[in-house]
């Protein structure tokens, strides 16, 4: 039985402990899908085609990862894609909370679908895109936080260096 496992997010950018998430869940799941939410009520600092490169550049020796992006009910494409894992990263209890209720309403809406909770690596566990931007847009360094990739990115984005 393949297990395929889909890990959601704005992934506005992707950092260190989003790439921690994905490599300990391919080594779990059959194949990993992370997928970027298309918001239409949120102004992201990259595109949805930035961040699908910047994911894909950082996952690229992944070979049971993809990239892909999806609007809508969370559930209605975990069950298009005849997946059958929701991965969410928990860094603190605030998380837990807020993601518990998630799980429970997608338990609700979908009983072939099951949540997994997983901790980021210590070492990235107070680590979030938001506060990533908000360091870089003060020309602060970022390094250790983000793929080189995406460090280069986020200087372009706010002519540091």
């Amino acid at each position: 039985m393949s297990i395929r496992a889909v890990y959601p997010g704005s992934f506005d950018p992707v950092t260190n402990g989003h790439i921690d998430l994905i490599q300990r869940s391919s080594a779990l799941f059959d194949q990993v899908v992370v997928a970027i939410l298309r918001n239409t009520e949120k102004v992201p600092l990259f595109s949805v085609e930035e961040r699908t490169e910047m994911l894909e550049e950082a996952t690229r020796g992944l070979k049971n990862v993809s990239v892909t992006s999806f609007a809508g009910l969370l559930v209605d494409y975990v069950e298009q894609l005849k997946a059958s894992v929701i991965i969410r990263g928990i860094r603190a209890v605030s998380d837990y909370e807020y993601e518990l209720q998630m799980a429970l309403m997608n338990r609700r809406l979908s009983n072939r679908v099951e949540t997994v909770f997983m901790l980021p690596a210590e070492s990235y566990s107070f680590l979030s895109s938001k506060l990533v931007k908000e360091i870089a847009a003060l020309g602060g360094a970022i390094h250790g936080f983000v793929p080189a990739d995406v460090e280069s990115r986020l200087s372009r984005k706010f002519h540091l260096k």
